[in-house]
This record gives C-alpha cells, structure tokens and sequence, in this order.
C-alpha cells in the first residue's frame, strides 16, 4: 500500500486550492503548477512548492503533459491530482503519470478512455444495466439507417458527437426531411471542436431533468452511491446552480437507482470519484454519460454526507479500502451550490478584472470555495468561475433562506458577477417549489430581458 507525502496539483483556480486543503489535513505537502498569469494564485501562494509550467495559454501550461511531469519530477512528487476539465479525463495523461511511476489520483486510463467515448460509454453502460436512452447502438454515417432509425425510435431525435460536449456537435431533428442536413451539420461541427466527426442518435426527451449519482469505487470491486445531485438548471448546456438531494427524487429511487449504478461500478471495477448522469422525464433514468473525475458541483454531496470526497480520492489511490461501507451513508438535509462567474448577470460576457473589494459571507452551514482575494487580477485565459457558494440547510426551506442572506453578503468589487442573478433566480416561486426542468432556466431568463 502506497504512502503519499507529496502531491502535484495539476489544475488552478478553486480546485487546486480544494486539493491543497485536503493535503494538509492529511499531512501531505503539495506542488503547486502554474502558468505566468496565475504566478499570484492563491493556491500558488499557499502550496508548500511551487513551479511555473509555461505562458497563460492553457495550452502551453495545463495541458502541457512533459512540463507537468518534468515537474513531478523535479519536486520529488509522488502522485498527481488532475482535478477537473484540463487533463482530468485525459486516458493518455493517467498512462503516462502511471509510467513515471507515479500516483494518478483518479480512475484506471482503460476506464477514463471508455467512458469518454460517448459511443463506447453508452454500449458499456447498457452492458452494465444501467437503463438508456432509446437511439444508436454505436455510430452513424449512413443516411438511409439514421432515417429508419429516427422513425422506429419517434421524432424528434437528437445528433450529438461521440466525443466532446458543451452542446457542440448536437443536433435536434423533427423530421426526416432533416436529418440528412443535421447529420452533416453535427458531423461537421464535432470534427472542427474534437478532431472527431463521429455521431450518433438518441430519442430526444421533451423536458426533462438532469440527475446525476456520485459514485466511488476501491478499484477492487467494491463501489458504493453517495446519493443523487440535481443539475437541471442550465445555461447554454453550462450548470449555473446544483442542489442536493433533487426536489423530485423519494428516498425508493435514490436507493432503487444509487443500487444500480453502485453495482455497475463495482462490477466495472471501477477506481476513484465517478458521476454517472441521467435524463429524468416522467419517473425514469436514462444515461447520458459518465464523468470520470471529481465534479465541480461535488461539495453539495459532501454537506449532505459529510465525506471529503477528495480526501476519499487519495485514500483510494494509495490502496485503502473505501472508508465507509453504503449500509454508513447517511443523506442528511439539503445543500445547494451557486457557481459564481466573472461575467455580466444578463449577457453572460466574462469580465475579468482586479478584486478591489472581497468579503465572503459566513455564518453557520455557509462554505466559500474561490481563490479571491482583495488586489487579485482574474485573468482573462481560463474559464470564468472564480467562486462557488455552497449552503446547507436542514431542509431545503431554511437552506434557501440561509442562501438569500449569503448572497446578500458576498461582495466581488472590481468587475461584473452573477451574484445578482443568483439573487433574483432563488426568489422564484418555481424555483423555491422544484418544478424546474433543463429548459427552464433559458426560458426564465428569455423573460427577464423581455
């Protein structure tokens, strides 16, 4: 059984520092990467060591495999911790660590790599038992099989790209006469953002809600659910607010469907965090896709657990058994996470910019994840998140309220938040009541500029 004492957090911004907080409860020092930009990061300030990896373009830093490794190296480092987005669900990059003989804090590469095949990811989970959406067994080219195909599964269908995501490369169709054109356009727009023109086809669900079960799995057949998220509220495809446990989930479905997917893990053999996500319409599940790495929405399930889940990662990785069995899960109150962007509240164009004022709100049940802080420059090179409010409540009434005076509280000075749109979104009456679904949101929206 393995041992780390020095971890290389290859990431930035709010999950780095999540990593480095979980490191030091652990006894374990941390290297921090950076690229020019993030030279005042707060996690680069906080790290036991740290090395710079490159210029501000992700490319030439973050995703740049031989300097992350070179500096694994130089540091003495004994495992890596991807993190999330960058080279988290990079297969190539878990290999290569694993050759240099050091640690991959995440899955098994054969694992990453299937599962990031959407095509190959859906055939897997069908073989697993975990229920789909009607469509494709695997890819489509030919014309003539797509339209019987769309018509035996019911118009409208949707044309999405076996790799990638972000709502690039799909495609809804109504009709046949459609399809020949869609297919092309979806093929065309996936080759240019993956370098892949693969699609395939699935019944296309009217209204429904995005559900997603935490998973974890020893690597050794054992695997366990840690209970649903609901991730319905979107923007662009983009999650905008999570919450935990979902409004419209009982405790039977939980534990019905958390039963499901646990055992298809353990089945798997699958090693570390995982998310198996969902299409919910109508009482049933249908798999979308997996998720092989820590979730940017995964503090919810820690306040409603009480698992670090990151803690959880490493223990796995050097070879521990999980540390709680699923019979020592308990789901307790309810949490809610608003991710806060650098961006205008209503046309959503970043804005990054110097912090000239920072104060998190406090207060009981109440967990800031950010990298802030006062005289801080956001950099204009990476995604626009730069803060996470997560609130916990003993039930969803009282976690809203304690979410109302949170935002109240927060102030990011120096350049435009959707702070003020969490505040008008929470005040609602379909939000305060559940009743939303993935369309909601752009709907809601649309009418606020009406």
């Amino acid at each position: 059984m393995a041992q780390i004492k020095k971890l290389l957090i290859a990431n930035r911004g709010e999950i780095a520092l999540r990593i480095h907080r979980a490191c030091h409860e652990m006894g374990i020092r941390t290297v921090a990467v950076h690229s020019t930009a993030d030279v005042d990061a707060m996690h680069v300030r906080l790290a036991d060591e740290a090395i710079c990896i490159g210029p501000p373009s992700a490319t030439d830093s973050y995703l740049n495999i031989p300097n992350i490794i070179s500096a694994a190296e130089i540091s003495g480092a004994d495992a890596i911790h991807p993190g999330y987005g960058f080279l988290s669900e990079n297969a190539r990059f878990a290999e290569i660590v694993e050759m240099h003989d050091l640690i991959f804090i995440g899955p098994k590469p054969e694992h990453i790599r299937t599962m990031g095949d959407k095509v190959e990811a859906k055939r897997t989970a069908g073989k697993l038992g975990l229920p789909l959406v009607p469509g494709s067994d695997g890819a489509i080219s030919d014309v003539a099989e797509a339209k019987k195909l769309a018509t035996d599964i019911g118009y409208p269908v949707i044309i999405k790209a076996a790799s990638g995501g972000g709502g690039r490369g799909m495609k809804v169709c109504n009709s046949e006469d459609q399809l020949e054109t869609l297919m092309q356009q979806a093929g065309t727009e996936a080759k240019a953002a993956f370098g892949d023109a693969t699609v395939y086809m699935e019944k296309y669900l009217g209204n429904p809600r995005h559900i997603e079960f935490q998973i974890f799995g020893d690597g050794n057949g054992q695997a366990i659910h840690l209970g649903e998220r609901d991730c319905s509220l979107q923007r662009r495809h983009q999650k905008v607010l999570e919450e935990a446990p979902s409004p419209i989930i009982t405790p039977e479905e939980r534990s019905r469907m958390g039963g499901i997917v646990a055992k298809a893990m353990a089945d798997m053999g699958y090693r570390g965090a995982g998310t198996i996500e969902f299409l919910w319409e109508a009482g049933e599940f249908y798999f979308i896709e997996m998720n092989t790495r820590l979730q940017v929405e995964h503090p919810v399930t820690e306040m409603i657990t009480g698992i670090d889940l990151v803690r959880e990662q490493i223990r796995v990785a050097e070879g521990h058994p999980l540390s709680v069995t699923q019979d020592e899960v308990r789901f307790t109150g309810h949490a809610i996470e608003c991710r806060i962007n650098a961006e205008d509240p209503r046309t959503f164009m970043p804005s990054p910019g110097k912090v000239t004022q920072f104060h998190a709100p406090g207060g009981m049940h109440v967990r800031v994840d950010s990298g802030l802080y006062a005289g801080y420059k956001v950099p204009p090179y990476y995604d626009s998140m730069i803060a996470k409010l997560i609130v916990y409540g003993t039930t969803r009434e009282r976690c809203i309220a304690r979410l109302r005076r949170a935002l109240e509280e927060f102030v990011i000075e120096g350049m435009k938040t959707t702070i003020p749109l969490h505040r008008d979104l929470i005040e609602d009456p379909e939000f305060q009541a559940g009743s939303y679904t993935i369309k909601w949101l752009e709907e809601w929206l649309a009418k606020q500029d009406a």
